[in-house]
């Protein structure tokens, strides 16, 4: 029996949270019913590459500047779905979705589109034309429920949406080990390590992060901190870490590929996010025991419930996640018990072999339309 050949199409395959998951999922998929091949626009950008092949993608960067000579790049992808003879394109994020609709439109091949943000946070021109090519493919995935209801409301789409929650690989994000991380970065082994791995852009607010930080260390000078990361408000962030005199405190060990260490690093994982799809770094973090305080912003209310899986509060209240964390970083039994519920929680409810399980049935169906 053939293969399903499937292509992904993404702008970039840096290490964001939508471009993380490709090779996760790769490796969990059936490779004897399906053949995955994967087209990204930005050739600085490809942290995800090595990861993809490894797990046994073809993977091609099809050079692009900007987003108007991505979007002209559509001949080239007709050209490589005729040739590889693919059945079904899968976009990722709005300016891949845009392009994916142009080759529906000229082509007639299924596509699927994954949206991870809330319609409301894009500029004017995204937001305008999400509206009026949306119906120019077959189906729309929203990463939560937030998502999904923000497709629907700001769109009023006439194609199915369908919430597909993000996940984590539990059996390969589990903490195996002592830190070596912390013993390179010279943290004491008693020391409470808080941790982030984002983006630096200004929806995470890593600037009020660190200003968290020092207000906690007021009382509690044992802790320390790690933002895994790198991101276009790079400098901002660090001016403030440096006029807080955070520089032997709080950690920024860059760009990784591979996060697991630093995530064995942490004991508790804080978010301070304005706004938020599904963030899968907060996945991976749950999967490796890290306990979770954060504002509960979109999709993240859906993962973590307050009180059982972790401490949240509202987005506005951003200020109060230092006494959050005094809760767990003064009783270490607390701490424990967090770190053990945030497992138990993505294993029952967000496993990537769900997600990857779900998706594969969408794919045949709409291969069969």
């Amino acid at each position: 029996m053939a293969k399903i050949k499937i292509l992904h199409i993404i702008k970039s395959l840096g290490r964001g949270g939508a471009e993380m998951l490709l090779p996760e999922t790769l490796k969990l998929h059936n490779k004897e019913k399906f053949e995955f091949h994967y087209i990204y626009f930005l050739p600085w950008k490809n942290q995800m590459v090595e990861a993809l092949t490894e797990a046994g993608a073809n993977v091609n960067c099809f050079e692009a500047k900007d987003n108007i000579r991505l979007i002209l790049q559509y001949k080239k992808i007709i050209a490589y779905c005729k040739e590889q003879e693919i059945a079904l394109i899968h976009c990722h994020l709005p300016w891949a979705g845009f392009l994916g609709r142009l080759v529906h439109k000229k082509t007639g091949l299924p596509v699927l589109y994954t949206e991870h943000n809330m319609q409301e946070r894009y500029h004017i021109a995204t937001k305008t034309i999400n509206k009026l090519s949306f119906n120019s493919q077959n189906l729309a995935f929203g990463v939560s429920d937030d998502v999904s209801n923000s497709i629907k409301k700001n769109i009023k789409p006439n194609i199915p949406v369908k919430t597909l929650l993000n996940g984590v690989n539990t059996n390969s994000f589990v903490r195996t080990s002592d830190s070596k991380v912390r013993k390179e970065l010279g943290i004491p082994d008693d020391a409470i390590v808080i941790g982030n791995v984002a983006v630096f852009r200004f929806q995470k607010r890593l600037v009020e992060w660190l200003r968290v930080i020092n207000k906690i260390r007021e009382e509690n000078p044992n802790v320390y901190g790690i933002i895994v990361g790198a991101g276009p408000l790079e400098e901002e962030i660090k001016e403030e870490w440096k006029r807080l005199k955070l520089q032997n405190v709080v950690f920024f060990p860059g760009l990784k590929t591979d996060v697991k260490p630093y995530f064995e690093a942490m004991d508790i994982f804080m978010m301070s996010s304005s706004f938020e799809g599904l963030p899968v770094a907060l996945l991976e973090a749950m999967s490796m025991e890290c306990a979770v305080v954060s504002t509960d912003a979109g999709g993240i209310k859906e993962v973590v419930r307050n009180g059982k899986d972790g401490l949240t509060l509202p987005v506005e209240e951003w200020r109060e996640l230092s006494e959050k964390l005094t809760i767990l970083v003064q009783d270490i039994a607390k701490l424990k018990k967090f770190q053990k519920a945030a497992r138990n929680r993505v294993k029952e409810s967000f496993s990537l072999q769900r997600m990857v399980g779900e998706l594969e049935e969408y794919y045949v169906e709409a291969v069969k339309l």
